[in-house]
């Protein structure tokens, strides 16, 4: 569990905001529940457009309905591996398993750039991998200097 402001700042580090969407399907766009976490969103909106002297398009939105991506969009850094997607194919053979996997959500995110090689040491024996197959993902985390 994270804060709204932690998720905010990995939300605004992790795109370009001054992209204008080209349509609802794909826009980016900062969701709240209440006027607590829309003003934290505004502020930190504000903080970005003063410090880098821009317009920022990513809209903020009222939270109105989750809809769940299709299943090529999901586990984007896994599905681009091709040795973690068949080790996960594997465990989780339909796409509702492997989407609803915290394990492969994990691998997903140490694949897609976030988290330490330490962070990773301390939770890997929990995803269920075969040993060849946390080696590998250790040295490769390793290897991009996490």
């Amino acid at each position: 569990m994270i804060s709204y402001e932690e998720l905010l700042k990995v939300f605004w580090e992790g795109h370009d905001p001054t992209v204008r969407s080209w349509s609802t399907q794909y826009r980016a766009a900062v969701f709240y529940h209440n006027d607590k976490q829309r003003k934290a969103a505004e502020e930190a909106r504000n903080r970005i457009e003063a410090a880098q002297k821009i317009k920022v398009q990513t809209e903020i939105l009222p939270f109105s309905r989750f809809y769940v991506a299709e299943a090529y969009h999901q586990k984007y850094g896994l599905r681009a591996n091709r040795e973690f997607m068949r080790e996960f194919r594997s465990m989780y053979p339909s796409d509702e398993a492997l989407m609803n996997s915290t394990a492969a959500a994990r691998v997903n995110g140490y694949l897609s750039g976030f988290g330490s090689s330490a962070a990773l040491r301390a939770e890997i024996d929990t995803f269920g991998l075969a040993p060849e197959a946390q080696a590998r993902l250790l040295v490769l985390i390793k290897n991009h200097g996490r």
